[in-house]
């Protein structure tokens, strides 16, 4: 009774939310939502799809970063990518859902208790068919529209069946046959209603006394009510059928916001002496029902929730505020104070179901934000460590990759000025080599020349042929004189510096590469050989032998046998005087020649030179053959003189027979022999013109066997060096890739931490109260 009166005091006073006092002395109703409770679960719900439409936003931009870096480097899995790319659905359906959610209000009590018209006096316009001839036969939720057009639709149809009046709705509903349990949606332009454009659906149903299959209802509409409200009817008391209905609800929900509505409270004013009594009564049984029965408040919160009211009076009294045409009953005594506990009804309703719905709509949503932000960033986290980790390790790799294409490029440098020198060192070797050897046989070119043996005929073709065949073999043997001396050794040598080569560029190769530097110094089916090139063909193409018969002991024979052994006594009896050039050309040139003459004629003539001894022996020589038979016979009678005609005759005899032996024996044997002799001269003459040219090209040999075998090996680091270089890039790159990967899987990383905090500071504002 006391919070009766508490509240009855409190709507008198007119400080109500709804209540604005007008000139002429009556109340009105402020129908503006800009304070109402109701605005909690407004802005509540707008906050929150503003949140999912971040969160949506955060998901789609995570999956499409997983699905960038899934096939490079495996930073992310399939399986990871496919576990957030399963969010996208689940934040869109919750999206979904949050666009449909709203506040859900049930009403609920016997047949004609009056729940239509409670609905439209909340609604402050007569939108359902009341009153008589008028009984609700299925479940009708009235809902807002955007449209200005008011509208009904079916369960399972889509059709919009217009609905312009009251009347209409009321014969359309009375024509369409319905179950009980099904389903109407009334559609009203929000802008007719306050409670309408703050998301509120009010749902109302058939009396809970005409169907035993409660359970269905329950299931179908009861489940997702933010409150309940009881329409019971003032007249009589609470039945146990409505009682049985909300024990049944409070079985498949926990603690529902139930409130009694004692409707037709205006009856009590025609016996004003039993109003106190039969308040108290109704009230004890609802407290008792809401605190002990169905314990879903305690007897304090019970008092709050039960309400007197006259829902018809409350009906026209706001029509009457809106101008709207109704017929003017006389309304009962204490009108007002039942429509105060009307509109107090209402306040503590929005309250209770602005509060309700925030928790129950919103609540769950919240800490599905939460998974979902977290869930995704543990995924990122898992991205982001294993970017860095990557990076890391390619980091070092890059370091490790530079220095051994540092250390490589040092090395190689170093090697290739060492084995330059070592080649120009190996090319002296062989080029003096080659020129000692082949000088040295040279001068054994006789015994060579003698080791042929082929048929000699005196006959030019025959000669042609047989100078052919000793070029040859003097090529030949010369070439495999040489070999025999040389190819051992220069093949030693050749073979240890391949070998240094091969180590020592082995040893700078990465391993891949190192196969192929060993197959470099596999050796050789045939050993490399140096080719020594003499052509003696065209070397000795300009020999013309001497094959006429010339006896040995000829005067001709004798005077060039003496000549030759006497030159050189005579060159070094004579050594070549050297002419001093006097300082001045003057006086003294006269006394100069004086003193010559003085010297007599011998001391004029002085030493003679071998050019001189050489022209005085030819032409003596050319003096004696000149006279020809003369000079014989001269010199035969001077003979004869001298030492006597015995001595002539046996001189004669031995000089006659030594000239006939000559001449006997001069056969092609003979002539073979001096033919090889002046070979051996001519030969010996031209190979030491090209000794210099022969050990050039022998040792040019060497030079290009060990540079091309050096370029080789050089060009397999080349090639190394350029897989290095490749391999850096790449790594580089790779390093570019994962320092960008790192860097944004740590913004969606921070932005999940922003969005849980932004969950966080939600559930502050509106679920922790």
């Amino acid at each position: 009774m006391a919070a009766y009166l508490n509240r009855t005091i409190s709507m008198m006073a007119g400080d109500g939310p709804h209540n604005v006092a007008m000139n002429n002395g009556t109340v009105r109703v402020n129908i503006s939502n800009v304070d109402s409770p109701l605005q909690i679960f407004v802005r509540a719900k707008k906050k929150i799809n503003d949140i999912f439409v971040e969160i949506d936003d955060y998901v789609k931009d995570a999956v499409s970063f997983m699905h960038a870096v899934t096939g490079e480097n495996g930073i992310a899995s399939a399986q990871d990518v496919a576990n957030v790319e399963a969010y996208v659905s689940k934040v869109q359906a919750i999206r979904e859902v949050l666009k449909r959610d709203h506040m859900k209000v049930a009403f609920f009590g016997r047949t004609s208790n009056g729940k239509s018209t409670v609905i439209n006096a909340m609604l402050h316009d007569k939108i359902l068919p009341s009153g008589i001839g008028h009984t609700t036969n299925c479940f009708l939720q009235v809902e807002g529209s955007d449209t200005d057009e008011s509208f009904m639709r079916t369960e399972g149809s889509e059709e919009k069946l217009s609905v312009q009046s009251v009347s209409q709705l009321g014969h359309a509903l009375c024509a369409t046959r319905l179950q009980e349990c099904s389903l109407v949606h009334v559609y009203w332009p929000r802008e007719l209603c306050a409670l309408l454009r703050d998301d509120v659906v009010l749902v109302d149903s058939p009396g809970v006394d005409v169907t035993p299959n409660l359970d269905e209802w329950i299931d179908k509409y009861c489940l997702d009510a933010d409150v309940f409200v009881l329409v019971a009817n003032a007249e009589s008391t609470l039945m146990v059928t409505e009682k049985n209905f909300f024990h049944k609800v409070s079985t498949k929900i926990s603690q529902p916001n139930i409130f009694i509505l004692n409707n037709r409270w205006d009856a009590s004013a025609s016996e004003p002496e039993y109003l106190d009594q039969v308040r108290s009564q109704h009230a004890n049984r609802c407290v008792d029902f809401l605190s002990r029965e169905l314990r879903v408040c305690s007897p304090k919160e019970a008092e709050e929730r039960i309400f007197f009211i006259s829902a018809k009076e409350a009906l026209l009294t706001r029509m009457r505020e809106r101008e709207k045409p109704v017929s003017s009953p006389i309304l009962a005594e204490g009108h007002q104070v039942r429509y105060f506990e009307f509109v107090d009804f209402e306040r503590k309703f929005e309250e209770c179901i602005s509060q309700s719905a925030v928790r129950t709509k919103f609540a769950q949503h919240s800490r599905r934000g939460k998974n979902i932000a977290g869930d995704v960033m543990a995924a990122l986290e898992q991205v982001y460590s294993t970017s860095c980790d990557q990076k890391s390790a390619k980091v070092e790799k890059q370091r490790i990759l530079q220095e051994q294409l540092t250390a490589v490029e040092e090395q190689l440098t170093a090697i290739t000025r060492q084995m330059k020198d070592k080649i120009g060192r190996m090319v002296e070797s062989v080029e003096h080599k080659v020129s000692l050897t082949l000088s040295q046989e040279i001068r054994r070119l006789s015994a060579l020349v003698d080791e042929y043996e082929a048929p000699f005929r005196g006959e030019r073709a025959a000669l042609e042929q047989y100078k052919r065949a000793l070029h040859r073999h003097v090529e030949a043997g010369l070439g495999s004189r040489l070999k025999k001396r040389l190819s051992s050794d220069i093949g030693h040598e050749m073979d240890e510096a391949q070998k240094e080569m091969a180590e020592r560029m082995y040893n700078i190769l990465p391993p891949h590469k190192r196969a192929a530097a060993a197959s470099c110094i596999v050796p050789h089916q045939q050993p490399f050989e140096v080719l020594y090139r003499l052509n003696c063909d065209n070397l000795c193409a300009d020999f013309q032998e001497d094959l006429s018969f010339r006896f040995s002991y000829g005067i001709t024979a004798l005077i060039q046998r003496f000549q030759g052994r006497n030159t050189n006594k005579i060159a070094l009896k004579n050594p070549p005087t050297v002419t001093q050039i006097p300082p001045t050309m003057g006086p003294a040139a006269p006394s100069m020649e004086v003193s010559r003459l003085s010297n007599g004629p011998a001391a004029a003539m002085g030493p003679l030179s071998a050019e001189e001894w050489s022209m005085i022996s030819k032409f003596a020589l050319g003096a004696l053959t000149s006279q020809g038979t003369m000079g014989g016979l001269l010199l035969s009678g001077l003979l004869l003189k001298t030492v006597g005609w015995r001595v002539v005759a046996v001189t004669g005899l031995v000089y006659g027979a030594l000239y006939a032996y000559e001449r006997l024996t001069w056969t092609a044997k003979a002539q073979e022999r001096v033919f090889k002799r002046q070979y051996v001269a001519h030969a010996g003459r031209k190979l030491r013109l090209i000794v210099d040219l022969t050990s050039a090209n022998c040792s040019h040999q060497v030079q290009q066997e060990l540079s091309t075998m050096f370029a080789r090996l050089c060009r397999l680091v080349d090639e190394a060096t350029t897989e290095m270089d490749t391999e850096l890039s790449e790594v580089r790159e790779a390093i570019k890739m994962l320092d960008e990967a790192s860097t944004s899987a740590k913004k969606l990383r921070n932005k999940a931490n922003y969005l849980s905090h932004e969950l966080e500071l939600f559930d502050d504002a509106f679920l922790k109260h």
